[in-house]
């Protein structure tokens, strides 16, 4: 029924978590082969535990439970779980859904004229104490949600970038967000106007892509350490990469503790090796050191100190050679 399928949801809805917890469409399907007393509370106990069994975080459980009333103009019965006679012979159908914190969905329909406040307060009480004992038999059936969705689902994630970040998950011509798409094999990635990220995937699909998204926009900081590849050796020092789209320079005099030669003589093009973030200038740029990483690296390498005087090469000014930004695109 529309009506009872509207009190349901609306007793359910204030636990179910936010978009941003859980990115699902969530539909319950609640089907009442009889009807013995209320199937709108019904529908209510038996969604918390759908809900709960299908990995949904909802906040708190919820149970529902129908009141009744009898009464003769002068004394009265507040009933608990009314059953069908009673609410075809009784003069209140009362229905209360909430979790043992509070009440999340109400409604009442009479069959006189008005019902006094105190007999409201009356039936609000036993409600609750109802409430609370279907909530424990519920919570033995099961504690919480479980903690994975359905292995037949597809896995959706979520991150959030800085609103400036966008256009480097993007890429010129959608060359980024497509390339993760393809290496991941992840079904989609949808991005809204504030930088919140949607993945979604199966079987690690979803993960791959969320990893390379938060490492394409992942901010580094001076002190951090990383292993990666040489992949530029001038003059003065090599560059290496330390992120999917960042790289960093590591001058000749931040390989050892000591004076060395040359830079050929410590790395080559495609070496794999620790470094630093020594500092980030003023440009953006990353100025990285071996010797910081790890002040025993030249030495297992077997690098001796250079002979003679002179004095290393100096990191060139010229955007050329080095540019200015901290990102390749």
């Amino acid at each position: 029924m529309t009506g009872h399928g509207a009190l349901a949801e609306k007793s359910l809805r204030s636990v179910l978590p936010t978009k941003e917890i859980f990115p699902y469409t969530i539909r319950i399907v609640s089907e009442c082969l009889a009807s013995n007393g209320s199937t709108s509370m019904a529908t209510v106990c038996a969604g918390t535990l759908a809900l709960l069994d299908a990995g949904v975080p909802i906040t708190r459980p919820v149970a529902g439970i129908a009141m009744g009333l009898m009464s003769d103009g002068t004394t009265y019965k507040v009933l608990t779980d009314i059953q069908g006679p009673e609410d075809h012979h009784g003069d209140m159908d009362f229905k209360v859904a909430g979790t043992s914190e509070g009440v999340t969905g109400v409604q009442m329909d009479v069959k006189v004229e008005g019902v006094p406040v105190s007999v409201l307060v009356e039936a609000f009480a036993q409600a609750k104490k109802a409430r609370l004992e279907i909530l424990e038999v519920m919570q033995k059936a099961i504690a919480s949600h479980r903690p994975d969705i359905s292995p037949r689902a597809p896995k959706i994630l979520t991150t959030k970038v800085k609103v400036d970040q966008i256009g480097l998950v993007i890429g010129p011509g959608g060359k980024m967000i497509n390339g993760i798409r393809e290496r991941t094999n992840c079904d989609d990635i949808t991005i809204e106007e504030d930088g919140t990220i949607f993945i979604t995937g199966r079987e690690g699909t979803a993960d791959a892509a969320l990893k390379e998204v938060v490492d394409l926009t992942r901010e580094y900081m001076a002190g951090e350490r990383f292993e990666g590849p040489v992949t530029r050796v001038l003059d003065f020092g090599a560059f290496v990469k330390i992120g999917p789209n960042t790289e960093g320079l590591v001058h000749v005099s931040e390989v050892a503790p000591f004076r060395i030669e040359k830079i050929t003589d410590a790395v080559k093009l495609g070496d794999i090796v620790p470094v630093a973030i020594k500092e980030i200038d003023e440009k953006g740029r990353y100025n990285l050191s071996i010797k910081a990483a790890d002040p025993e690296w030249a030495s297992r390498k077997g690098l001796k100190p250079a002979t003679g005087g002179g004095n290393y090469g100096e990191r060139p000014n010229n955007r050329n050679e080095h540019g200015d930004r901290r990102r390749r695109n």
